[in-house]
């Protein structure tokens, strides 16, 4: 493997921003320190002015492979990841088949070993009964069990109360949650279909799938969390009322209930259905300016712990749809970073608060082994931004598959350069190398 020395950084780790050389040896951070130009490598980086990184953790993705594959793969979604500087991603079970099953899961970590530039790991899903599979995960190199109480189909969608008790007293694993409350959902519903028939404006979206919906779903949740004293993490928190479910009394690495705040609610308010339409619809949805505000106030006062994307490609096809047929989601992976690194140029975060919740937390939160810093001995995991170099999101530069963004016509004013991959040099100002895969990350136990 080759070896590289990345100088006149400023790196941003561990709530400080100083220059260090960073060496870096057989996929590890091997030194960092002052003068290391002594040192014997292949490639020398000069990072003068730019910003050195942890690699990008993102929690929750929906990378669509298998099944559902003309949306996205494995393959094609983690190029759009390491373009953006995340490193290393966490997928969901919704895929077709669903995964279910040790098997189904194993065939998704054989997909990515062969394809993935970024590191990997996915989501066990939980049903409404599979609970003997779920409790066969391997917590050494399994992220966690994947819960849907709300917003998914079929055998997915877990609201029956006894399966609820019966996985929250058995997995000792961490649990993830998608919340929101689906009988709220199916009144709204019909309210608004009777009103408008099929074409629902886009705009009541975040009334369909309201605040209560969420509040009450993530609120069960958490009781559900302290009665089994489980491990629980609520994925994409959308509504003000939400965050002060969550506490910053404790450290995180003491914390038994986490949250998940995502790019689309700290970016996006309700004012952007009028322009953006389906590009934007999200479950949960994106709702109000004093919501979105009030999610990253909690951010930025550890009530909420991590920041993701809930990245989840749809066809431009189908997203031209009317409101009942038109998917929710959208591709976020490779605009997470830059768009993160916006806030911050608008004085709303600082650049060791984005470090923490995007590379420090998550590494904290899922126990994930040594990755999320930047310090010796360390998978080299790096990315390297240059925050006064701007480019304009248009489709010629859109790497996920689906070929289209809702940031589409936005400027964003920092630019990832490079991206390293447990040591590879991945992504070097827009040239992919993908002459090696991501690894499968290992938690510990």
């Amino acid at each position: 493997m080759s070896s590289y020395l990345i100088v006149n950084a400023n790196i941003v780790n561990e709530n400080k921003i100083h220059q260090h050389d960073v060496l870096i040896k057989d996929g590890i951070i091997h030194k960092l320190g002052n003068n290391l130009s002594n040192e014997q490598v292949e490639k020398v980086i000069d990072a003068k002015g730019k910003y050195l990184f942890p690699g990008i953790i993102d929690d929750q993705v929906h990378f669509r492979e298998p099944g559902l594959t003309h949306k996205a793969t494995i393959y094609t979604e983690a190029k759009a990841a390491v373009a953006g500087g995340v490193t290393s991603f966490m997928e969901m079970p919704n895929t077709v088949p669903n995964a279910l099953t040790q098997e189904l899961l194993e065939g998704k970590y054989e997909i990515a070993a062969n394809t993935s530039l970024a590191n990997y790991s996915f989501f066990m899903g939980a049903s409404n009964d599979n609970l003997e599979e779920v409790l066969k995960t391997n917590p050494r190199n399994v992220c966690g069990i994947k819960i849907f109480m709300g917003s998914s189909t079929g055998n997915m969608l877990v609201d029956d109360q006894s399966t609820l008790e019966n996985l929250f007293s058995k997995v000792d694993m961490l649990i993830a949650t998608h919340c929101e409350d689906e009988a709220t959902i199916r009144n709204n519903t019909e309210t608004y279909k009777e009103k408008f028939g099929d074409d629902v404006p886009m705009k009541y979206h975040p009334i369909i799938r309201s605040e209560e919906a969420c509040y009450l779903s993530s609120s069960r949740a958490v009781e559900l969390a302290k009665k089994h004293d489980t491990r629980l993490h609520i994925l994409h928190i959308s509504t003000g009322k939400e965050t002060h479910l969550f506490d910053n009394s404790i450290p995180l690495k003491d914390k038994k209930i986490t949250a998940e705040a995502c790019i689309h609610h700290l970016w996006f308010d309700d004012s952007y259905y009028d322009t953006k339409g389906a590009l934007i619809k999200w479950n949960p949805a994106v709702k109000t300016l004093n919501d979105r505000d009030e999610i990253l106030k909690a951010v930025l006062e550890d009530r909420i712990d991590v920041i993701a994307t809930d990245h989840a490609p749809h066809t431009w096809d189908e997203k031209q749809n009317k409101y009942f047929k038109a998917p929710s989601g959208g591709p976020l992976v490779q605009h997470s970073l830059v768009t993160m690194l916006d806030l911050y140029h608008q004085g709303k975060i600082t650049l060791e608060k984005i470090a923490e919740k995007m590379c420090h937390n998550p590494a904290i939160l899922f126990n994930i082994e040594k990755r999320g810093y930047i310090r010796e001995g360390y998978h080299a995991d790096l990315v390297l931004a240059d925050l006064d170099k701007p480019w304009e999101v248009e489709k010629s530069n859109i790497v996920a598959k689906c070929g289209w963004s809702p940031f589409e016509g936005h400027q964003f004013k920092s630019t990832i350069t490079h991206t390293f991959v447990s040591g590879h040099l991945a992504y070097n100002q827009g040239i992919f190398d993908e002459s090696k895969k991501g690894e499968r990350l290992l938690f510990n136990i």
